[in-house]
């Protein structure tokens, strides 16, 4: 079985590319960055270090890997050929990437059944890629096409720390990882990947990370920053900090409980786990990395204001919410236009603009007050 993975870079390597090789896989990164394509072809493999105690290593090998800029017809070979091709670039790289993609699509064997699955921190990313891929393809070729390829979405989880290594190949990458995969999505037998695991409905799966794991670390960053701390372990080893982590996502979790029936047990063992993953002494995550991007984070669907509103009266999210529109750390471009426009438009403005919401919502409301009382307290 050959997989070819889009990104060759630390979440590439340290974690798809790693649990591939792991599940026997023929394995080709493809890449622009010349340097790192250069040494994965001269050494054929890399090595993977656990950010714990003991940093265990392992290598990965043998693997080869293709510059996507120079050598584009090599490029189309492999995706015409492979069986399972992965991504791990970024959601705006997706469309970058859809044109080559469509072009080993139409140069495979007609019988040839390929599975497309885009690794990404996003809802619906493989759907996403294929919408991507097929505005390349006219509707005869998308026919035919459709019949031996599928798109399955997943939905991904590792933090991968920033890191400087001498190696320019080696990759520190958190023990904890889960990657869930929509096996309904899949033409043909699924594969069997190690340490993947494949569900019947991604949904709960996708917001039990995103309203727990990504609300989590928002949070920590947010209300971190606000209270001068530097990094997402000092934020949670702060107690007043941790009281609104934990608190939202008790909040988090009861919808979750009672919207996909997960056991309120193992749920709450589920977040424990997540707060001990931002516990890592090994991953110094600052909080300025976490917390960027503000407008995007505050959106209508995002973390934040998406759980708040399928949450009765919410206490802890809340004061996060308030954490994060005063976010205004000066060098992030979308924490200056987000204080630009509070500051045009207040936090009315803000909330109707940036979250989707409106006066006569109940969580515009209580936003305000607390937001009310956040400044208050900050002029006292």
């Amino acid at each position: 079985m050959k997989a070819l993975h889009f990104g060759a870079g630390n979440i590439g390597r340290g974690f798809i590319g790693s649990l591939l090789k792991t599940s026997g896989f023929e394995l080709v990164f493809t890449d622009v960055n010349e340097e790192v394509i250069h040494e994965l072809n001269e050494r054929g493999e890399y090595t993977v270090e656990l950010a714990a105690p003991g940093q265990k290593q392992e290598v990965v090998g043998p693997v080869s890997a293709i510059n996507s800029a120079q050598h584009p017809a090599a490029l189309t070979e492999a995706v015409a050929t492979a069986n399972l091709i992965t991504t791990a670039v970024g959601r705006a790289v997706l469309k970058i990437i859809a044109a080559s993609i469509a072009e080993g699509l139409k140069q495979k064997k007609p019988d040839h059944i390929i599975n497309i699955v885009a690794c990404e921190n996003m809802i619906g990313g493989s759907s996403h890629l294929k919408e991507a891929v097929f505005s390349h393809l006219t509707a005869d070729e998308q026919e035919t096409i459709s019949r031996t390829v599928g798109f399955p979405n997943a939905a991904v989880d590792r933090i991968v720390p920033i890191q400087h290594h001498d190696d320019i190949l080696k990759v520190s990458v958190e023990p904890f990882f889960e990657w869930v995969i929509d096996e309904t999505g899949f033409i043909g037998d699924v594969p069997q990947i190690d340490g993947a695991t494949f569900v019947l409905d991604l949904t709960p799966y996708i917001e039990r990370k995103l309203f727990t794991v990504n609300t989590g670390h928002a949070l920590a960053a947010y209300v971190g920053y606000q209270q001068g701390v530097q990094t997402i372990k000092e934020a949670v080893d702060t107690p007043d900090i941790r009281q609104v982590v934990e608190g939202a996502l008790h909040e988090t979790g009861s919808y979750l409980i009672d919207t996909y029936g997960f056991q309120k047990e193992e749920h709450d063992a589920y977040i424990q786990k997540i707060i001990k993953r931002f516990e890592n002494a090994f991953i110094s995550d600052e909080v300025t990395r976490v917390a960027r991007s503000p407008l995007r984070k505050l959106g209508a669907d995002d973390r934040l204001i998406g759980p708040a509103k399928k949450i009765k009266q919410p206490v802890y999210l809340i004061k996060g919410i308030a954490a994060a529109l005063a976010y205004d750390f000066a060098e992030d471009e979308e924490a200056v236009r987000l204080q630009a426009l509070r500051k045009e438009k207040g936090i009315e403005g803000v909330l109707q603009e940036v979250c989707g919401l409106t006066p006569k919502d109940d969580l515009y409301r209580a936003i305000l007050k607390e937001t009310a009382h956040a400044e208050k307290k900050t002029k006292g």
